[in-house]
């Protein structure tokens, strides 16, 4: 499904921020990135998702060769990607069912489809009673299942966790690592990017380690292992 050929980023005056990466990541995997930060996490997602192109090399999703999508392709492209961020990045003027359907109505979709398809994806994520609910009157780890719930509501191939309980107490972690857990399990794929060492270790899963820009391990069911 996804897969990054020898690909290189490098911004003008620093370092590469990736070197000469190659890996690939099957349809319904569960896969956790990891490395301290700037060995490369974030470009790989910004590569991902389009918002990056690289220096070298190639990246491919499904059909998709993304570094060759120009402007108009890529919204319609990024409709099978959804991301979930650290700081959640809800409206704060709008409610939870805004916010939700807020990704629908900018992809152009039918005030029809938004009336079945929010509730149905909140109540997935255990917010039916919260679509009244603004983001300051919601606890975090009830932000961050509304910002699931807005990256599933396309039903997307893939999510992308960009360190998704980075602001989160342990209790509020764990219920979001289930929810990402549930949603790979219902056939989605997942890749966690984390700083994480207990989620990563406990959840036994694929894991490929970064440092300064390279993959220096990936274990099918790896470990949190930094040197």
């Amino acid at each position: 499904m996804i897969v990054f050929q020898s690909v290189s980023k490098l911004y003008n005056g620093s370092a590469p921020a990736l070197e000469d990466i190659t890996f690939k990541v099957d349809p319904g995997e569960f896969v956790c990135l990891v490395g301290k930060s700037g060995s490369g996490k974030t470009t790989i997602i910004k590569l991902l998702t389009g918002e990056e192109k690289p220096s070298k090399g190639r990246v491919f999703f499904g059909q998709y060769e993304v570094n060759k999508l120009g402007s108009k392709e890529l919204p319609p492209f990024r409709r099978h990607v959804g991301v979930v961020f650290q700081d959640f990045k809800l409206l704060p003027m709008k409610n939870t069912y805004e916010n939700v359907a807020f990704a629908l109505e900018a992809a152009g979709r039918s005030q029809e489809e938004i009336k079945e398809l929010v509730p149905q994806v909140l109540d997935m994520v255990g917010l039916s009673d919260k679509l009244a609910n603004f983001p300051h009157e919601l606890s975090g780890g009830e932000k961050q299942r509304v910002a699931i719930a807005r990256a599933m509501v396309h039903r997307p191939e893939v999510i992308i966790a960009d360190e998704p309980t980075g602001n989160l107490d342990p209790f509020n972690t764990w219920e979001i690592i289930n929810l990402l857990q549930k949603i790979n399990q219902l056939g989605t794929t997942l890749i966690l990017a984390t700083h994480d060492k207990e989620i990563v270790n406990n959840l036994d899963r694929r894991v490929v380690t970064l440092d300064r820009g390279r993959i220096i391990r990936d274990e099918e069911r790896g470990k949190y292992i930094l040197v």
